[in-house]
Formats: structure tokens, sequence, C-alpha cells
């Protein structure tokens, strides 16, 4: 622990001398006087996923200590217009003193919060997607007596003016290296400054999609965290999304997590990948391989996917990106390695192998088990996301899982050894079941699968009701046909959602 506090590059865990999971009211004021800190801000997540700001100037002790046991009003008919109404809405704002972060854009010294939402009785709003998640993971507490975790692999393009020297050839970006990639020391901005807010990264680079575009160069990036407590996940991507656009303003770039942003290049993704624990140990792995836990979380994955779209993919443009042929899923299956299922089991580490010190001979192989890194990946999900819903909503299906009957067979129905989207394997695609082509299908099926979420009360009847009324208000129920006909009508849909999530 005390090598983990001595590398980590939070300026409160680094001051404080402990993980940010124990701080305290008392240690957020101790680093404010002691560092001379002027301003707090709360921040907080709305319906339309994106963070919103409160400011606020110390002035003294007394303010100080009102501001952190109080925390404060807002205006919930403007924060979450599709469920709150003006005759009714204020919501109090409380922040999350593990989440304290200093501010990376303010030029006064800023210590930021995220917040979580209390009705006028001081109870946890129940609407509130963060609270929803908490929800679900009790929930899945309780069925498994497991604990579920996540991480997300954030996909976004960078736009910058065009240069001429050391061009990449089109949709050829794949992990290149500056100078062919124009935008890395952007990209290594971005995680070192979400690394100090406390996020887990694993690593970034740049990937497949590049093009140019009349005097601009597009170039797609993407950041991938380390797995850690599903809730933890989610405030790290929203946190990193807001740092991202925040510095790319302050370079004088645009970024975009748009699922899509022109007809024939990569779309970005969202993708989840989840591991299920117990007493800080993987359980989803026995002697290197996927075990029944494993497949039972799937088979909750399979019933729920076509769901699960209400809340990863929440747009029109986001179903441009699910086509055949562009590494992104149609078809509700899954499979080892293989990019065209919907959820893919990637590399785990499994090997008894010991390739370090195959690759480096003066080291001495060990049978250490790195199989805890073995996670299962949800590929369908984009940026229009809302994050905390989605997890969610990965929660319930996994543990769906295990309240269903016939899990491991479903789980063995659905399984896949072949590239789905090749002529030669359409049989066995014809045998599967397909994820929606428009919001309009995808409200259909959460009113289809609306028991599953509402079940142990993670979900209620009213926030159910409101996605679906949400996602039939973009009337995309004919969407591939009307820009077959229109091919100007998929770029006005993309101009509108340029900024979603």
């Amino acid at each position: 622990m005390k090598d983990d506090i001595a590398l980590n590059i939070n300026p409160l865990v680094s001051y404080l001398k402990k993980p940010k999971n124990e701080f305290t009211k008392a240690d957020i004021i101790k680093f404010i006087e002691e560092k001379e800190i002027k301003m707090l801000a709360f921040r907080y997540v709305a319906g339309d996923g994106k963070l919103k700001s409160l400011n606020f100037v110390i002035t003294n002790r007394e303010h100080l200590e009102q501001i952190l046991s109080c925390g404060e009003r807002v205006d919930g008919s403007n924060i979450f217009p599709a469920f709150m109404h003006a005759g009714s809405s204020d919501l109090y704002v409380i922040p999350r003193f593990n989440t304290a972060f200093m501010d990376p854009f303010s030029e006064i010294p800023t210590i930021s919060f995220l917040c979580s939402y209390f009705n006028k009785d001081g109870q946890p709003m129940e609407n509130s997607p963060e609270y929803i998640l908490k929800k679900a993971v009790a929930s899945f507490k309780k069925v498994t007596n497991m604990s579920f975790q996540a991480m997300g692999e954030l996909e976004y393009y960078v736009i910058g003016e065009k240069e001429d020297l050391f061009l990449i050839p089109d949709q050829k970006g794949y992990h290149e290296s500056a100078p062919f990639a124009k935008f890395e020391h952007f990209r290594t901005e971005c995680m070192y400054q979400i690394a100090k807010t406390g996020g887990l990264i694993k690593y970034g680079h740049s990937e497949v999609g590049n093009f140019t575009l009349g005097d601009y160069i597009y170039e797609q990036n993407e950041i991938e965290f380390l797995v850690t407590d599903v809730q933890e996940a989610a405030d790290q991507l929203v946190i990193a999304k807001w740092i991202i656009r925040g510095l790319a303003y302050q370079y004088g770039l645009n970024v975009t997590f748009a699922p899509k942003i022109t007809a024939g290049k990569a779309g970005s993704g969202l993708h989840i990948h989840t591991r299920i624990v117990k007493d800080g140990v993987n359980q989803m792995v026995e002697k290197g391989k996927l075990n029944s836990i494993a497949k039972t979380a799937i088979a909750g994955y399979m019933t729920c996917a076509s769901s699960l779209t209400a809340f990863g993919n929440m747009n029109p443009t986001s179903y441009f990106r699910l086509v055949p042929h562009q590494e992104a899923p149609t078809s509700i299956c899954w499979g080892d390695r293989n990019r065209s299922v919907l959820v893919r089991v990637p590399l785990g580490w499994t090997t008894e192998n010991d390739m370090v010190a195959e690759a480096n001979p003066l080291e001495k192989p060990t049978d250490d088990d790195h199989s805890q890194k073995q996670t299962v990946e949800f590929r369908c999900p984009d940026g229009s996301a809302d994050i905390y819903l989605l997890l969610a909503g990965l929660v319930i299906a996994a543990r769906h899982g295990f309240e269903m009957q016939g899990a491991l067979d479903y789980a063995s129905k659905t399984y896949v050894d072949v590239n789905i989207h090749k002529a030669e394997n359409k049989e066995k695609l014809m045998t599967l079941n397909q994820l929606p082509g428009s919001c309009w299908e995808s409200a259909n099926e959460l009113s289809a699968h609306r028991d599953i979420f509402e079940k142990h009360g993670v979900f209620n009847a009213e926030m159910i009701d409101d996605m679906i009324k949400y996602l039939k208000s973009f009337n995309d129920k004919n969407i591939r046909e009307e820009v077959a006909k229109d091919p100007d009508k998929m770029m006005e849909m993309v101009n509108a959602y340029f900024h979603c999530g």
C-alpha cells in the first residue's frame, strides 16, 4: 500500500498518504488549509451524460465546513428535464470525498468533487443514474455473493489542421507513432491529467481510424483503463471525457466521442470489460479457461444484449456504427479473441509459459498466476452512452445470468468460433438474434426486458418509461431506408450529435 501511494500522482493521495477511498471531510479540510486551496467545484452528471459544475470561493473555515457538510441545492428540472418538472424539482448535490481531485484547468487552486443527488427528504434520488448503478451493484452482491468490476476502452477522434508531412494511409492508424500520428502528445497529456484525478489508466494508443477531410485531419485515439470497482470505473470515464474535451479546447483542437462521424470510416466505441471477483480473486477462470461463472454471466449478457443498447447506444448515429465488416458487432453471440462477436474473450495471460523469461534471458522463470487479468469484453456501446446506466445495465444482465434457467446451455448456443460476417458462415448467422438497428427498436427491446431491469428495485417503472419515450423521440424506425434515399441525412444527424455523451 505504501508503494502504491508513493507512485500515485494524485496530489491529494501523495500529500495525505492514504488511498482516495479513505478520504474524510477532515482530510479534505486539512489539504485545503495547508495547500491554500482557494476554490471548490461540485461536478455532477446530468441527463445528457455531461458533467455540470457549481463553483465556490472559500471565504472562511465556517463557510468551507458548511459547503462540505451540507452540499448545495440545484434545479433538477434543468438537470433531468426528461423526468423532473419545474413544480417540484429542487435537489441536493452532496460531494463524495473519495472523488476529490485538483482541477487541471483552473489557474486558481481548486478542488473538484463528483456529487450524488438527494431528494427533499434527504434520500438518494431514485432515478439518478449514479444511484441506479449503486442499487445494481447491491443486487448483484445479494444474488451472487460476488462483486462486479469493469473498465472502459474510450475511443475518440481528434480533429486538427491538416499537415502534409508523414501522413498515414487511410484507415491504417492502429498503434501508429509520431510523427505519423499527429496527436500522440495530446493523448499522453490527457492520460497524465486523468491519472492525476485518480483515473487508473492501462495504456493509450492511436486507433485504426484516420482520414483527411478538407483542411482537417481526423485521427482516432483510445485510452484504456484498468479494471476496478464498477462504480469507480464509471466515475473515471465521466471525468476522462471531461478532461479530454477541456484539454482539446486548450490545444485548439476538436474531439468527438460520437459513434460514427462519416460513412466508410471506423466508428468509435466504448467497449466495456467486466470481471467478477470474490475476496479480491477473479472468479471467472479455472486452469486457464473460462469457467461456469463466466459463462453464466455471458448468458445474461446474451439475453439482455438487445435492451442494453438502450443505455449504451443512445442516438441514431450509434446504429451506423453497428454494421458488418467494421469490427463492430451486429449479431448476439460471443467467442474467444473474435472481433466479429458482441462479447469477446480477449487474451488473458492464462498461459503457463513465462513469456518475460523467454524474452529476457537474465530473468528466472516464475510460476506467478496472472489469470486475475482475464476479462470479458462487451463491444457494442459507444460514446453516446449514459455511462452509469450502461454499467448498471451490464451488472443487471450478469445478475440475470445467475437467475435464469439454462444459462450454460444458452451460453453454449450463442458461442461462435468463426468470423460471423464471412459468407461461408451465413448458416450460423441465421441462427443468431441481431442487435437493434435503431433507437426505436432499442426502445422496444427495453420494453420487452423491463422486468429484468426493474427486478430488485434497481430501475423503477418511471425511469424505464422515460427512457423508452426518449429513444422513440428520435423517430428513427426507418432510418436506414431514409439515409439510402437521402445520403445527406446521415451527416445532418452526425452534426446534431457530434458532442454526444
